[in-house]
């Protein structure tokens, strides 16, 4: 299925949410796993609106997991903020999150993106995608995540390590869309295919397909977007020798993940939390981070960002992202299977 473009919210509909008395505007404290500089923006903007101060304890989203465990009642956590659903499943299994009823929420964020029992919410979603070079492969030449796996792709591919949460949640989708079996071949043709062995980051992956050491990488879509937008010339010269495809357009469609927020079960400023959720989903702060992480918009309203515009629409896999939580540890254990390391 297509996600609805029209999804976004107005500004008037936000603004009786975040007009909250100053008494009650004092502060927020958030658990992120996100580390981009649109995040102090969009934080520093909730504050001019609101007076409500964010502060934020920034770390890997296992680790803020167990960070809430640990804390149990007297946890200062407000809202945690992760960049993987699986994560967020895992939070709201092991009872660390609360339900939060919003209108607002839930007519700006897709029903299959999110939790069913208003655990958590996303707010922007993270594609991931084939790039290809665009001199060596020729359109249509690879379509699906499938293919990556055939030969002919032997010693001309490239991807991050296996322990990601990026290729974690991946390799989930296929577990849930092929069976653990056919699952574990794929990672073992892909292993096999690697032009080197994994390193770096998905923008390495990028700048060295372009600088012809493979064909082909897999990476999230934003990461391409912020070298096309890069200041520096030659980041930008080397996204511009790639080429986006969206795999599994014909069939289940492509695995995305989300960047989501929850509040914490043992939140001390709930009103706060409810009105920075719903912050998080207006149509201001999707242009900013659609414009600043490039990563897509909850809404898929590609005229908020010229990148995304450019790139298109694609059908989203929607089938396999309920079970991406519980996926995720059998993807795990198929990569230590495979030698993908």
């Amino acid at each position: 299925m297509r996600l609805n473009r029209n999804n976004s919210l107005s500004a008037a509909l936000l603004s009786a949410t975040l007009l909250l008395p100053l008494s009650a505007a004092e502060v927020l404290n958030v658990y992120s796993h996100r580390h981009y500089e649109i995040d102090q923006q969009v934080n520093q903007r909730f504050t001019e609106k609101t007076g409500i101060e964010v502060k934020v304890v920034n770390a890997e989203a296992d680790q803020l997991i167990e960070r809430l465990k640990s804390e149990g009642a007297n946890s200062p956590a407000d809202v945690l903020v992760t960049v993987d659903a699986g994560r967020m499943q895992r939070a709201k299994a092991e009872g660390l999150l609360q339900p939060l009823r919003s209108d607002v929420l839930e007519k700006a964020t897709p029903a299959t993106l999110r939790d069913p029992d208003g655990q958590w919410y996303p707010y922007t979603v993270r594609a991931r995608a084939i790039l290809i070079a665009s001199d060596r492969v020729k359109a249509g030449e690879i379509k699906d995540y499938e293919d990556l796996a055939k030969p002919e792709w032997r010693g001309r591919l490239l991807v991050r390590s296996s322990s990601s949460s990026y290729n974690q949640s991946l390799a989930a989708s296929l577990v849930s869309a092929l069976g653990e079996e056919k699952a574990g071949a794929w990672a073992k043709g892909v292993a096999a295919n690697l032009a080197r062995p994994p390193q770096g980051g998905d923008r390495d992956q990028i700048k060295a397909c372009a600088a012809g050491l493979a064909d082909v990488c897999i990476s999230n879509t934003y990461y391409f977007g912020l070298l096309l937008n890069s200041p520096d010339a030659a980041e930008r010269a080397a996204a511009e020798k790639m080429s986006i495809v969206f795999p599994n357009q014909d069939n289940r469609g492509t695995h995305v993940n989300v960047s989501a927020a929850g509040v914490a079960k043992h939140a001390k400023n709930t009103a706060n939390a409810k009105a920075y959720l719903e912050f998080l989903v207006s149509p201001e702060v999707q242009q900013m981070l659609a414009n600043g992480s490039y990563e897509h918009p909850i809404s898929m309203d590609l005229t908020l960002s010229p990148t995304h515009a450019k790139w298109g629409e694609f059908k989203i896999d929607t089938t396999t992202f309920p079970m991406m939580g519980e996926d995720q540890q059998k993807a795990a254990r198929l990569f230590d299977a495979a030698g993908w390391k």
